[in-house]
């Protein structure tokens, strides 16, 4: 089983906190459509005959693209590769593009899974983190959503300057209200040359606040439990039944092939990525070349990425699995460097397999890097 990820680099403004490759003029757009399907074209055989189970837009906000676009491109997916009979296909999307038309208008295409943007139902908040919707947009295209999808997710961010507690738990109460079965949220985080870094360095936002955004994690892990909620990735909590299966798979390690400028791919021994230019990948593809770089991991990147994403899910790190692919002295050296943190009650040990407590979750990247094998054994 394998995964398409179709990245829309386009956006209708650009949101203070964020780094991924993106453009607000939309000016390309149909030009970036054509060259999205003939790379889907281009690298049919990539896969090599592995069934799709999924097909993920993502972005940007693939929400700016009409429902034709969006039907052109899995078309695209359908006519050159092997696809299951019920895939789960995902659409990112913003509030302010999904009116009631557009929702039934989804709701009759293959798509079947939203992601929506919502992040907060403050005002305050949208307006700091430079959102395109408000908070009337949210909550009403949520209400029409749950109406023509069942499968819905939403976006929530935490650790925002002057949100408190409180407010914080309304949020997540908001979010529950309207049935949701899948919740992603993530701790506002300052990356190097985005707006909200410039803005904070120059004291008109107030910097993040670590501590606050540990308690804020710690609040939504029990306000999602509590209302049955499985808590299966460090940023994803879910009703079962209802995990992404998309990101699931990134996760446990499958293949994915990334169209578009800057998607990723991985074929399990191999990493890729295309340019991150929108101008320099469609003259590329214009001319039937694909702008890519290619890694090979080695047996060390393949240890290192596999305590990091493990440590992040349910599923845990295998001592076993450790010791099947990579050898009897990678598991020696995993166990000996976590045991400081079993004793500290961030890791556990069951059934030869590490996972993070709950006092360790806001830590496991952390933890995970110190696992990593830094030198070859």
């Amino acid at each position: 089983m394998s995964g398409i990820y179709i990245h829309i680099p386009f956006c209708k403004q650009a949101c203070f906190y964020c780094d991924f490759h993106f453009s607000t003029s939309l000016k390309k757009k149909e030009d970036m459509i054509s060259c999205l399907i003939k790379e889907i074209e281009i690298r049919k055989d990539e896969l090599q005959n592995k069934t799709v189970e999924t097909i993920y837009f993502g972005g940007g906000t693939p929400s700016v693209l009409s429902v034709e676009e969006i039907n052109l491109l899995i078309d695209a997916v359908y006519k050159n590769h092997t696809v299951i009979k019920n895939p789960e296909i995902t659409l990112e999307a913003n509030p302010d593009d999904l009116s009631e038309e557009k929702i039934i208008e989804l709701s009759n295409s293959p798509i079947n899974r939203l992601s929506i943007g919502i992040q907060s139902f403050f005002e305050k908040d949208l307006i700091l983190m430079n959102r395109a919707h408000n908070a009337s947009e949210a909550k009403k295209c949520l209400e029409i959503a749950t109406q023509y999808f069942n499968n819905i997710s939403l976006d929530l961010i935490y650790g925002i300057p002057d949100c408190t507690n409180n407010e914080w738990r309304e949020n997540i109460q908001i979010a529950l209200s309207f049935g949701i079965p899948h919740i992603s949220s993530y701790a506002l985080t300052v990356e190097e040359k985005t707006a909200l870094d410039t803005l904070i360095k120059k004291g008109k936002i107030k910097n993040v606040d670590d501590e606050k955004a540990q308690e804020q994690f710690n609040i939504l892990i029990d306000e999602l439990n509590k209302a049955g909620f499985v808590h299966y990735e460090l940023s994803n909590f879910s009703k079962e039944g209802y995990f992404s299966k998309n990101n699931s798979s990134y996760w446990l390690g499958k293949w994915y092939l990334g169209i578009g400028p800057s998607a990723h791919s991985f074929n399990g021994v191999q990493r890729s990525w295309n340019i991150n230019n929108n101008s320099k990948y469609i003259k590329a593809i214009g001319q039937n070349k694909l702008p890519i770089e290619r890694e090979t991991l080695t047996k060390k990147d393949a240890y290192n990425e596999y305590v990091m994403t493990g440590l992040r899910t349910i599923w845990g790190v295998s001592l076993d699995k450790i010791e099947n692919d990579f050898g009897l002295k990678y598991r020696n050296y995993l166990e000996k460097q976590s045991q400081k943190y079993i004793n500290q009650n961030l890791l556990i040990l069951e059934k030869n397999t590490l996972k993070t407590t709950n006092k360790g979750k806001f830590l496991s990247d952390g933890i995970a890097s110190d696992l990593f094998m830094v030198n070859l054994i």
